[in-house]
């Protein structure tokens, strides 16, 4: 059916706003990266969209570089933040992702343990800060506060409900005739899992895995408690990126914000060509 073209302009208009509340903060974020600390220290009439001298210093200043133009100094590079984020967020994902597609597959394919599904997404109804109490309790007598294996260990076990259940909802739209076929032909049920299931589910796995490690890369409640000084992640280390002279350092902030975002962006390119089969996985199924 035509649309009427008042509709077609609202819809290109709401298509618009929605880009436009999307991109302006990024754009922004971009523009303050590359500005030097006499463009952005002060506010008001005199912040720009473009920097006047586009300048590299914000992110010589983070990897301490002496030579950048503001008067403050680091007590700590942004150099182990950004390998903490990787190292925690990266094998959190392995863990959360290998713990919940066995888990999904069993639960899917044999039925049993008719309450692991709730079990598992209680462990997301609670708020963080009455969990984490026991957590920090726990950590600091296993030795594990301030490590970068701990925050892993951690990630994975609290983003392990997501992984489960995305993978849960990919196994049940998956036709189960494909592994009888080839469990008559005398595959185990474990070759059958391994080299039929799995590579068919890549697109599904590639989905929900750039999900889990977006919650986990982006985390800062957790980093926050289980961290103090050496393994502490960006988002922590950005929330200390201040002065008592110059107050928060809006440009180095923009900076960080800026390499933190590669991985994800890395990664999303890396599997784009599983992504929107993975994000519409079972969609036409009847």
């Amino acid at each position: 059916m035509q649309r009427s073209l008042p509709f077609q302009l609202f819809r290109y208009a709401a298509i618009a706003l929605a880009l436009a509340i999307t991109l302006v903060p990024i754009l922004w974020m971009v523009s303050m990266a590359f500005k030097p600390f006499s463009e952005w220290q002060s506010a008001g009439a005199n912040l720009t969209w473009i920097p006047n001298a586009p300048t590299l210093d914000n992110f010589r200043f983070l990897f301490g570089d002496s030579g950048s133009d503001l008067i403050v100094a680091l007590d700590r590079t942004a150099g182990k933040p950004i390998l903490s984020s990787l190292l925690s967020a990266t094998i959190g994902t392995v863990i959360a992702m290998t713990a919940g597609t066995a888990a999904a597959y069993g639960l899917s394919r044999f039925g049993s343990g008719a309450n692991l599904p709730l079990a598992l997404i209680q462990l997301r109804l609670f708020p963080p800060m009455a969990v984490m109490i026991p957590v920090m309790m726990m950590w600091a007598f296993l030795g594990l506060m301030d490590t970068w294996w701990g925050l892993a260990l951690i990630y994975g076990i609290v983003t392990l409900p997501f992984a489960f259940w995305l993978m849960k909802t990919f196994f049940d739209d998956m036709p189960k005739e494909i592994e009888e076929a080839a469990l008559v032909e005398g595959c185990s049920r474990l070759r059958v899992f391994t080299r039929v299931t799995l590579p068919m589910m890549a697109a599904p796995l590639a989905a929900a895995a750039l999900f889990v490690f977006i919650l986990n890369w982006s985390d800062y409640l957790i980093a926050l408690l289980l961290t103090t000084r050496e393994w502490v992640t960006i988002p922590v280390y950005m929330a200390s990126l201040s002065s008592s002279m110059t107050g928060q350092l809006y440009g180095a902030k923009a900076a960080l914000g800026l390499i933190a975002a590669v991985p994800p962006v890395i990664l999303g390119i890396m599997i784009q060509k599983h992504l929107v089969r993975g994000l519409t996985f079972g969609a036409l199924k009847q």
